[in-house]
């Protein structure tokens, strides 16, 4: 079963990784309460324990038994770190923004493809990121790994649905692209990239619903020139996101 999304709390308190654990220390926008660091230290673990010390911020030096031990993630990677959990962002304030380019997940229930999803928008230059509240991933230690420090940077909202969001951003002169293997327009060829943006992505499998689809201004395509018809939500989001990235650029 999907764990359901609080309403007071994103999760993301548990940060396992060295990107992961770099990226909150650098960030410095979030209580640090412990850093554990495996004993059989590395250059770069080294400079995770010092920066943290700098920070004031308690490091506890186990082995790598007891890390995996307290570890919820198969491989971190000698660095687990606790801090206060993500706070939720406003949706009105992230579709304010004058150059919004947000991402709605239409119920990614997998951890790795939300971390992945996070990690490609973060990359792309995304103002912010909307979940839904139930039946989808939020930020747990697996989903925060694979984000790799993005939730660091990246405003996050948990709403009660997508469909409701898309009419939302259309009264505030958002537009709203859809992405479905059956999409009316290749992502190469979206006249609206340059706009304030939400883009839409569907859950695994299903895809997009019916709602969301219905109520997007435009439903894009990633052209396939291969066998295989499919990608998954991850590679999706990467390909769509800096191809959006590119082409609000070249409008500059």
């Amino acid at each position: 079963m999907t764990p359901r999304l609080a309403a007071s709390s994103l999760g993301g308190d548990r940060v396992e990784g060295r990107r992961a654990v770099t990226e909150l220390l650098t960030a410095g926008r979030r209580r640090v309460r412990t850093v554990w660091v495996a004993s059989e230290r590395s250059d770069d673990l080294a400079e995770i324990a010092d920066n943290a010390t700098r920070r004031g911020i308690q490091v506890r030096e186990v082995t790598r038994q007891e890390l995996d031990d307290i570890s919820s993630t198969e491989v971190p990677q000698g660095v687990v770190a606790d801090a206060d959990p993500i706070e939720p962002a406003g949706v009105d304030e992230m579709l304010a923004v004058p150059s919004a380019f947000l991402v709605a997940l239409d119920g990614v229930t997998d951890p790795q493809n939300l971390g992945a999803v996070l990690r490609a928008a973060e990359t792309a230059g995304a103002t912010g990121i909307v979940l839904p509240r139930h039946r989808a991933a939020h930020l747990t230690p697996a989903a925060v790994k694979a984000a790799a420090g993005a939730i660091e940077y990246l405003p996050i909202a948990a709403v009660a649905g997508i469909p409701a969001v898309i009419i939302q951003a259309a009264r505030a002169d958002v537009w709203t692209i859809g992405l479905d293997a059956d999409g009316d327009v290749p992502i190469d060829d979206l006249t609206i990239a340059d706009r304030p943006l939400m883009l839409v992505l569907g859950a695994e499998g299903r895809g997009l619903s019916r709602l969301a689809r219905e109520r997007c201004d435009v439903v894009a395509r990633i052209p396939m020139y291969g066998h295989v018809a499919s990608l998954n939500v991850g590679a999706a989001a990467a390909i769509t996101c800096a191809t959006i990235a590119r082409l609000r650029t070249a409008t500059l």
